[in-house]
């Protein structure tokens, strides 16, 4: 396992460094277009364009990995993200920083794709569950440390953007210098939105739901603090803690939807997360920091899983070798919600009181109980010890990711199997696969 890990170190580096960047970058924009004085459906906006940015990025930048490779299209796409976060303040026009939010979000799809198609390459059946929870642990970290970097200087001022234009350049180097070979092409992800539907109807409703809550209340919540009349300190501690409980609720959470039903499992954390929004409501309106970190915590530890519960319940569903694909395809579904979740968000909290975006995604996880409870007279769930296994999945991020989660061993050939010599066994037994025609096809 370390040496598994320490062949992958320089792009772990670049990870950390990368994600330490855009979790600063992202949220300070937030900051910055509030004090510039952008109205709630400008920000909304903002915040759509970056996720619009990053669908268009996972559907086309594979062909952009065949076309020149993966060191060149990441020193090209982090070039570009890090140009970005420079004109910021340089040119103060809404129009302009959404133009710059979706080719931030276009290179960090690249960014992603590049460095989760490298570590899939590298992971083998034995350590690939190991690679991911590594690879998830660094993302989770860098991201708390991008937002705590917020109070290194006023986000009135150049020197925050300067920082995360440097972080991102940087992230660069250790890709650039590696000796590893770079892994082959990447595939792009295919919607298929008919076969996920009749697959699962509550995954990709659900999927759609929960994508129009987190991105809005990720997006926007800095607003919302800044709104309440707190500084720049309020907000990072705010965003770090929706951040911390989710990662930290992750696995209670899927360790239960790995021993009961799923499907009921979703209900009951999108009844609990619609009264956690109700809770931000109401606690905005009291003032307190310490009582607004602490429901916060509990905020995002029952919004964040929901992504991953869903993921794990369309699964179930799924036939064996198609977890990664359709995965992709959910991805891409996250993707649709998450551009048009800002913008319905924004246009409640305009000219509104700011604790109405928790309002909000209280009533869309409302609608994702009532449809889930419409869903579980449709059809009986699969049994408990036929589910498969809750991975924490984030939402943001590219469909290569799913290669490497765990659970497309069932999708893989591993590597390290033994493979009988075809002296002592007929081709059936040593074959790859099958022909067109059917017939056996031995392993190259």
């Amino acid at each position: 396992m370390v040496a598994a890990v320490a062949a992958i170190g320089a792009l772990l580096l670049s990870v950390a460094i990368m994600v330490t960047g855009n979790g600063l970058q992202t949220t300070l924009i937030t900051i910055r277009a509030n004090i510039e004085g952008f109205d709630a459906a400008h920000i909304g906006l903002l915040v759509s364009s970056y996720y619009a940015g990053f669908a268009v990025g996972c559907l086309t930048n594979p062909y952009l990995v065949a076309r020149v490779g993966h060191i060149r299209t990441f020193a090209a796409l982090a070039a570009l993200a890090a140009a970005t976060a420079l004109i910021y303040p340089m040119v103060v026009e809404a129009w302009v920083w959404w133009l710059l939010r979706a080719l931030a979000g276009f290179a960090f799809a690249g960014l992603y794709t590049v460095v989760e198609s490298w570590l899939n390459d590298r992971a083998s059946n034995r350590n690939r569950g190991a690679l991911f929870s590594v690879y998830r642990v660094v993302e989770l970290s860098a991201s708390t440390a991008g937002l705590l970097l917020l109070n290194a200087a006023a986000p009135e001022g150049f020197e925050l953007f300067s920082i995360a234009s440097l972080l991102i350049a940087l992230c660069l180097v250790p890709v650039a210098v590696t000796r590893a070979v770079a892994p082959a092409p990447v595939a792009a992800a295919r919607l298929r939105p008919g076969r996920l539907y009749r697959a699962s109807p509550l995954g990709v409703i659900g999927i759609f739901m929960v994508a129009l809550a987190n991105s809005a209340y990720w997006g926007l919540t800095p607003v919302f603090v800044q709104r309440l009349g707190h500084g720049v300190a309020e907000v990072s501690l705010v965003m770090a803690a929706l951040l911390v409980g989710g990662a930290v609720a992750q696995y209670p959470i899927g360790w239960l939807s790995d021993r009961f039903d799923r499907r009921t499992v979703v209900i009951a954390v999108a009844a609990l997360a619609a009264v956690g929004g109700a809770a931000m409501a109401a606690v905005a309106q009291m003032g307190s920091v310490p009582a607004l970190l602490t429901v916060a915590v509990l905020f995002g530890a029952l919004t964040m899983p929901l992504y991953a519960l869903l993921i794990a319940h369309t699964n179930d569903f799924l036939e064996p070798g198609e977890f990664v694909q359709a995965s992709g395809g959910l991805l891409l579904v996250y993707g649709i919600g998450a551009v048009i979740g800002p913008m319905l968000a924004s246009w409640v909290m305009q000219d509104r009181p700011a604790w109405l975006l928790f309002a909000y995604t209280a009533a869309v996880h409302v609608l994702l109980v009532l449809f889930g409870l419409w869903r579980s007279t449709r059809r009986p769930p699969p049994p408990p010890e036929e589910q498969g296994r809750f991975t924490p999945t984030p939402p943001l991020t590219t469909p290569q990711v799913f290669e490497l989660d765990p659970r497309a061993e069932a999708a893989a050939r591993d590597d390290d199997a033994v493979v009988p010599p075809v002296a002592e066994a007929p081709p059936a037994e040593v074959a790859g696969g099958r022909g067109d025609d059917g017939s056996p096809q031995p392993r190259p």
